[in-house]
């Protein structure tokens, strides 16, 4: 795709791929929710301190009623889509074709694959009222930041971004707090969006108070919307 110019039939033949990548996300994610996306590292295996955080979030999220929804493969995906199997919740994956780590996990009620890294992030970001970010590398970064700009824009709502591992995210909002808001490149409510917290009961309970309290959700023990969002 990025090859640079192509024949306008190539062209469309590309255009016409990634509408029907997308429609086939929109089917399959359209009933699914509401969903809390998980983003973090493939690389953490089970037994790392950052793979039980993830399987809590996700059993927590469950237990909440939310579908946990991360990009569906190994490291910290699996572990919060393991635990929201795990309390009987909704697990979805949106996994990306690469040449290697991003196996599907096998803890998934639904997978759907993606060829275009883009098709994908609009999945993780369209069905959801809130974001966790548990500790990554690039496309952690990429997927969390590009939906810190999304909700900076106005492009969707003021949904909760969580970073969940204080000692591992501390250092970065401090960075984006001493250089970049010093140097007024972003606002002060651009850092204060990020919450960083180590407990996962306390993120599901900042979530779901939100979610209830601003973005139409009825409480139970499987939460429904109430109210169509309109345009995200």
């Amino acid at each position: 795709m990025l090859e640079g110019p192509h024949t306008r039939r190539h062209e469309l033949q590309q255009a016409l791929r990634i509408f029907a990548e997308c429609i086939r996300g929109f089917r399959a994610l359209h009933f699914v929710g509401p969903c809390v996306t998980v983003f973090g590292s493939a690389r953490f295996a089970e037994g790392h301190p950052y793979y039980g955080l993830g399987e809590e979030i996700g059993e927590r999220l469950a237990s909440a009623g939310l579908t946990v929804v991360t990009g569906g493969g190994p490291g910290l995906m699996e572990a919060a889509n393991r635990g929201a199997k795990r309390a009987g919740g909704r697990s979805i994956g949106c996994n990306i074709l690469l040449p290697k780590e991003q196996r599907p996990n096998p803890y998934l009620d639904r997978m759907v694959e993606f060829r275009y890294f883009f098709v994908r992030k609009l999945m993780l970001v369209k069905y959801s009222y809130a974001f966790v970010a548990l500790p990554g590398g690039l496309g952690t970064l990429d997927e969390l930041f590009e939906t810190a700009v999304l909700i900076q824009t106005g492009k969707v709502k003021q949904f909760p971004l969580v970073l969940l591992g204080a000692d591992f995210w501390g250092p970065l909002v401090t960075l984006l707090r001493d250089r970049f808001l010093a140097a007024n490149t972003i606002d002060r409510e651009d850092v204060d969006r990020f919450v960083i917290l180590d407990s996962p009961a306390q993120a599901v309970e900042l979530i779901r108070e939100r979610a209830l309290r601003e973005f139409g959700l009825t409480d139970g023990p499987r939460a429904k919307p109430r109210l169509l969002l309109g345009e995200r």
